[in-house]
């Protein structure tokens, strides 16, 4: 009887838990996509530096799948308290007819685990259908060999979706238990004539709170953009500090906005009585002014979305442009000759290296700076720097390369070349910050002394590029120097940059295993200390399988967590909307009876509705512009092609989750309000 009834209650409110049913069934897919990424990933031929790459990205994302069933969680119990509160005049008669809470629970926990089961059920199968896409994507990011791909089932992933939800409708139920065994009937029955209070705070109070919230909020975003250094921003003590200041703000601009906006929209005639503009606004500040703790939360949550989206997918497509640009040979060679006397190539052969497996070999040299320093250099443009970098400082020694050797460098790295006279030298860069700290100085005409030989700047800037095989642009700068001006002096490193005789990829993977058994046995059977290792290499391949599994980590993590930060934020606004909407029926039916056509209350819904959607995301966006900024320093090595890609695909998947609550919820809301 009691099941029967359940399942009654269920198909009569469908249209009332669509949109929890919906939010439900898209928790269990991303779950158990990201989670499958294991399994998916485990069949995957990829290299061994690729493998251990992913066992870190797997791991990494099993650790935040906790932290996004805890979001999970809580949002479902949230979605569970508006169904209460929709059906509260239900629950009301069923007492009134002499139903016993008791029974009335167990009508509600029936309710709650058939719809738990069936969106688990159907979450699971689209999950599954869906994973097989993530395992092409994740294939094609790590270029790995797809010809044994096979329709993959991850069974682990699935039995952990299953405990994680299961644990989830466990609480719920027992929520709801709690929460209908306390309503007493006289507030089941007329629980829904009940409205917020509508309370309208001091103007001139609101105005201090909201000027004093607006100066800490800018003392915050000065801090991440310019007041810090990047190692600051990660210092737990000055980010707490930030995070502090940033969310406090955010609650009082919203307790000072939603207590005062009646008030000032009062004063402006014009707008505040055109249409139904009076109705509109006093239903929207009575709602804010009870969710002020709400609409905090949500903004800070689509910040965190925007920022973690926007930064990852920069990430991603930076790190695949430098994949191209930066790594044009298949290895690079370090001796440091001031240890140990001998170049790459004499360190080979005398060690047993067939160079002959190497081609198109490129060897220079960095010599001693003999006491020249950046603070020489660049003099008093350096201070723009200083609070940027800790490895950037007054005292730091200048990396020195002959002309000619470079000019050979330079043409097989596709750098351009350079030209100077017997008394002049240029700047090779690519780290931004310290780009336009040493541009000023190189336009000033800033001269320097080398070895006795005083040199003038033959460009007004610096030329950008590396000197390494490096997936970064990490370069803070090299001074090239006429040829004359290092003779006689000390060569501190030797490099080789080369091409493997290599073919196919097979033979590359070979030729990689060679290189790491070879330096691995190098120091074999040699009482050296780590600080007296002179002998150093890396590959393209490896900086490739580092980059990608950096990126590939960034965007998986990101976009589980910022779309289940999205999804969170679109569906509490959602719920809490279609919840007034049922409340407030009758006042849409009295501007009904006064004459109000249904195309003007259409359009009031409609402002209504944008507005508690749109006052959070315009806060958060304004957060967005400069965490992104706080961003961009911090991946300056990585970024080089800036934030605009990124940005509009952050917010086309926005448009579409945010936005698409948004019409679910209007069109939703406006079935509700025409019920009789």
């Amino acid at each position: 009887m009691l099941f029967k009834l359940a399942i009654k209650n269920i198909r009569k409110s469908v249209k009332d838990y669509s949109i929890y049913f919906f939010t439900l069934v898209i928790g269990v897919i991303i779950f158990y996509i990201f989670n499958a990424l294991d399994s998916q990933t485990a069949m995957l031929n990829v290299s061994k530096s690729t493998k251990e790459i992913l066992i870190l990205m797997n791991t990494f994302l099993s650790g935040v799948s906790v932290f996004v069933a805890i979001v999970l969680g809580a949002l479902i119990i949230y979605a569970s308290n508006f169904l209460i509160k929709r059906r509260k005049k239900e629950f009301g008669v069923y007492l009134t007819l002499g139903m016993s809470k008791r029974r009335m629970s167990t009508i509600l926990l029936t309710e709650t685990f058939l719809i738990g089961t069936i969106s688990l059920a159907i979450g699971l199968l689209l999950g599954i259908v869906l994973s097989q896409f993530m395992s092409v994507a994740v294939a094609n990011l790590f270029e790995a060999d797809m010809s044994s791909f096979a329709f993959v089932f991850s069974a682990k992933a699935a039995v952990k979706t299953i405990i994680f939800f299961g644990i989830m409708y466990v609480v719920v139920m027992i929520f709801n238990t709690v929460s209908v065994g306390r309503c007493k009937l006289i507030d089941l029955l007329y629980g829904e004539k009940k409205s917020e209070q509508l309370k309208v705070r001091n103007p001139i109070l609101c105005l201090v709170i909201f000027t004093i919230s607006c100066i800490v909020l800018g003392r915050a975003y000065y801090l991440v953009t310019s007041g810090f250094s990047v190692d600051q921003i990660f210092a737990p003590i000055d980010l707490i500090k930030v995070i502090i200041m940033g969310a406090v703000s955010t609650f009082f601009i919203f307790w000072s906005v939603s207590g005062s906006l009646l008030t000032v929209a009062t004063k402006m005639k014009g707008v505040y009585l055109k249409k139904l503009n009076s109705f509109t606004l006093r239903q929207f500040s009575s709602k804010a002014n009870t969710m002020v703790m709400s609409m905090t939360v949500i903004c800070l949550m689509l910040f965190l979305t925007i920022v973690l989206l926007g930064s990852a997918i920069s990430l991603t497509r930076s790190m695949n442009q430098n994949i191209k640009k930066l790594l044009p040979k298949d290895i690079q060679m370090v001796s440091e000759v001031y240890i140990s006397e001998k170049d790459v190539m004499t360190a080979l052969e005398e060690n047993g290296f067939e160079t002959d497996k190497l081609k198109d070999i490129v060897s220079y040299n960095c010599y001693d700076p003999e006491g020249l320093t950046m603070g020489d250099t660049m003099g008093e443009y350096i201070e723009s720097t200083l609070n940027m970098y800790n490895f950037v400082s007054e005292d730091t020694d200048e990396t020195i390369m002959a002309l000619s050797e470079y000019n050979k460098f330079a043409k097989e790295f596709g750098n351009e070349t350079v030209e100077l006279a017997d008394d002049e030298y240029a700047i090779v860069c690519s780290l931004d910050s310290v780009v336009k700290a040493r541009n000023n100085a190189m336009s000033s005409g800033r001269t320097i002394n080398y070895r006795g030989k005083e040199l003038r700047p033959a460009y007004s800037e610096c030329k950008i590029g590396e000197v390494q095989l490096t997936i970064n642009r990490t370069n803070e700068g090299v001074i090239i120097v006429p040829d004359s001006a290092v003779e006689g002096a000390r060569v501190l490193e030797n490099y080789i940059v080369a091409d493997y005789v290599a073919n196919t990829p097979e033979a590359r993977e070979d030729m990689e295993a060679y290189v790491e058994n070879f330096v691995e046995t190098f120091f074999q059977g040699k009482d050296i200390s780590w600080d007296d290792c002179y002998f150093f290499y890396t590959s393209k391949d490896v900086q490739k399988a580092g980059s990608i599994g950096l990126g590939a980590m960034a965007t998986f993590v990101s976009l589980y967590v910022g779309i289940i930060f999205l999804i969170a934020s679109a569906a509490v606004l959602s719920l809490k909307e279609l919840s007034e909407s049922a409340d407030n029926i009758e006042r849409f039916a009295v501007l009904r009876r006064i004459g109000t056509d249904e195309k003007m209350i259409d359009k009031a819904l409609f402002k209504q509705i944008g507005m508690f959607f749109f006052f959070p995301m315009l806060l958060a966006v304004i957060h967005s512009v400069f965490g992104l900024m706080a961003s961009s320093r911090i991946l300056e090595v990585f970024v080089s092609d800036g934030m605009g890609f990124a940005i509009f695909i952050t917010s086309l998947i926005i448009v579409i989750i945010y936005g698409g609550y948004f019409l679910v919820t209007y069109f939703t809301s406006r079935r509700i309000i025409k019920e009789k």
